[in-house]
């Protein structure tokens, strides 16, 4: 008999943690930018969760999209925001640090581990783009860290499956993996069967237009397209809660 998961939702800012915590999460990512495939929330966003929020919450300490592969300065940058997230009170954090030949920097992953403690730490899909997912497995275990979220190496926990079950084994109670990639309604109950997942992630994200009424043609905020302008992402909560269903439902 499969276990039921616990359930984390990605989101984006307050509006979609708190459509998270309404459909019934059990706990958030918390990122800004997801487009970017989320980026470090405002101390004024983790704040105002912490204020409004009645369930568990990490923060990403991210500090740009693309690599995972951070100079001396964007790296100092990030100790700097787990300090900040811990001095607020924050249960965890999300965090990711790669060599430049696909390994896990486990130095600068054990000096994240020690700055963030006593929260818990977790390390985002990263992993997935490393090498050897064994290999990074024994690293994670060996600076510390307490969580990680993959798709099992693949763009989604189906294509995933057998790595992703192949990792939960290997990891046994020495860290949880969290199991993500594309999880949704119609295949999470699978996924869970097929890999033991004790933990599961998902976004379950929408567009919904802007409220705008004026919107000059003449100029954008950074982007080629200009109606992505005046489109907001925001969390389904339906979406959310019947995948939680699914995922539960034994």
């Amino acid at each position: 008999m499969p276990n039921v998961p616990t359930i984390e939702i990605c989101v984006e800012g307050i509006d979609g943690y708190l459509a998270a915590e309404k459909a019934g999460a059990d706990r958030v990512e918390l990122c800004a930018s997801l487009m970017e495939g989320g980026l470090t929330p405002s101390i004024g966003t983790v704040r105002e969760v912490l204020r409004a929020g009645k369930i568990p919450f990490h923060p990403i300490i991210r500090p740009r999209g693309g690599d995972f592969l951070y100079s001396e300065m964007e790296f100092a940058s990030i100790l700097e925001d787990i300090r900040q997230m811990r001095a607020l009170g924050v249960v965890g954090i999300v965090i990711g640090f790669l060599n430049a030949d696909g390994t896990i920097d486990e130095d600068r992953t054990r000096q994240a581990v020690e700055a963030a403690g006593p929260m818990t730490v977790t390390c985002h899909r990263a992993f997935d783009m490393t090498r050897n997912h064994r290999e990074a497995l024994e690293a994670l275990v060996r600076v510390g860290v307490d969580r990680v979220l993959t798709s099992g190496q693949h763009d989604t926990a189906l294509e995933g499956a057998d790595v992703l079950k192949d990792t939960i084994q290997a990891a046994g109670d020495r860290l949880i993996v969290m199991v993500c990639g594309e999880l949704d309604a119609a295949n999470i109950a699978e996924i869970r069967d097929r890999t033991g997942a004790q933990e599961m992630h998902f976004a379950a994200l929408t567009t919904t237009p802007s409220t705008m009424q004026f919107r000059n043609p003449r100029i954008g905020m950074g982007s080629t397209d200009l109606e992505r302008e005046y489109l907001n992402t925001i969390t389904d909560e339906d979406a959310v809660r019947q995948t939680i269903r699914a995922a539960k439902t034994l």
